[in-house]
């Protein structure tokens, strides 16, 4: 069976949500194919809880992308009648003096140039303001009201329920395998399942799964998995705001970061009330979700296939987890792991995304390469695809154009730990 549509999107995360959403609702007839269920539990875009920060180091332009996304953000709340992003703050703390060149002090100085207001924090101040760190363990820092954290499982939920609203055609269960055509101009995409959908323009917004649908890509991203631990806190009072923020702790050179408590029960009630099957999501992926905290590391990874490599968290890894708990946050070091999951990150090697036509096959686009800090830009991916999509112009999407990287290339992403 053959179907028409103006474009295909194939992945339902949230890069694919997004762009389903701002094509419709600028007239395509969206088709959007995931393997499914969607929200998919192993989508990386399928946790309870992703950073919102405006903190980008010296790099200018994320941090003016952020400043709209952020607006945009609090806009959703309104919009999809839920609070899916909570504006807790961020505490980025340091064990030494924040140094020129650095991401901490790279991101207070642009920060304050860009008209915001940041709060120094002294290793005094750090003990105050929030009890749960361990005094003394970092010495400076800043706190900044502007970020949080939104809930990305329930903001790719209420995304599909959107979608449908505006007449995109979801079709889980579909697993798409290949790209029809030829070399020089797409024709659609079929899949696994034996069904063929054509289009005009096909959108790959497949995260890991990216470089094995565009195999030309394979030369410049990568996928590694990285450990996230939800603990359950004794001590449940050091861990709500404004006593415990969503933090970075000198993760430039540890990677890690976390999150405050998480609301209890949010995701049934959404998943109830917008008759959205994000629940049963949660449960196939083993989330414990009711009064957690999240804690994971943002850093190198483990490179694996998203297909036939088992994505599981190590003894290594917990230990490694503990050892900074101990240290850093030391209510926690004890406390029972609920749950663990090892993320997968589409990297590309430079950290930008890629969000552009392919150079070569006429209709053919990707918008991938989150490499483990896209979810936060939510709110404006859409809009940077369908620009894309449907050649109109946009400032940004240079920085995120189809690139040649070099093998030896690092992630220029200012917080991420690369080793």
């Amino acid at each position: 069976m053959t179907h028409t549509f103006d474009t295909v999107i194939v992945g339902a995360g949230i890069f694919g949500t997004t762009a389903a959403v701002e094509l419709a609702r600028r007239g395509q007839r969206i088709a959007l194919l995931d393997p499914g269920p969607i929200p998919h539990p192993l989508a990386a875009s399928t946790d309870i809880s992703k950073v919102v920060r405006l903190e980008y180091g010296a790099d200018l332009e994320y941090m003016v992308l952020m400043e709209s996304a952020r607006t945009e953000w609090l806009r959703w709340n309104e919009e999809l009648g839920a609070e899916l992003y909570h504006e807790t703050g961020v505490v980025l703390v340091t064990r030494a003096t924040m140094a020129p060149g650095e991401y901490e002090y790279e991101s207070f100085e642009l920060l304050i140039e860009r008209g915001h207001r940041p709060e120094r924090l002294d290793v005094d101040e750090i003990a105050r303001r929030f009890p749960a760190w361990r005094p003394g363990a970092y010495s400076d820092g800043f706190y900044h009201a502007m970020g949080g954290y939104a809930e990305s499982g329930r903001v790719v939920a209420s995304l599909v329920d959107r979608a449908r609203q505006l007449g995109v055609a979801l079709y889980p269960g579909q697993t798409v395998d290949r790209v029809l055509g030829d070399e020089t101009r797409v024709t659609g995409a079929a899949t696994r399942e034996g069904e063929s959908f054509a289009a005009g323009q096909v959108l790959i917004a497949a995260g890991a799964w990216t470089p094995i649908l565009v195999p030309e890509l394979t030369s410049v991203m990568r996928v590694t998995g990285h450990p996230v631990f939800h603990l359950q806190p004794t001590a449940s009072e050091l861990f709500h705001p404004p006593h415990f923020a969503v933090f970075t702790a000198d993760i430039t050179r540890s990677g890690w970061y976390g999150f405050p408590m998480h609301p209890v029960g949010r995701t049934s009630r959404h998943a109830m009330r917008r008759g959205v099957d994000a629940e049963r999501s949660y449960q196939a992926a083993g989330y414990s979700i009711d009064g957690v905290v999240k804690v994971a590391n943002h850093g190198i990874g483990q490179e694996l296939h998203p297909m036939r490599d088992e994505r599981v968290v190590t003894e290594h890894d917990v230990a490694n987890l503990r050892t900074f708990l101990r240290d850093a946050l030391p209510s926690l070091a004890d406390a029972p792991v609920t749950y663990t999951r090892r993320c997968l990150y589409c990297d590309t090697l430079d950290g930008d995304f890629l969000i552009d036509r392919h150079p070569d096959r006429e209709g053919l686009f990707v918008a991938s390469g989150g490499s483990g800090h896209g979810f936060k830009f939510a709110p404006i991916l859409g809009q940077l695809a369908a620009d894309v999509v449907l050649d109109q112009p946009n400032p940004h999407l240079a920085k995120f154009r189809w690139r040649d990287i070099p093998p030896d290339k690092t992630g220029k992403e200012g917080a991420r730990y690369q080793g």
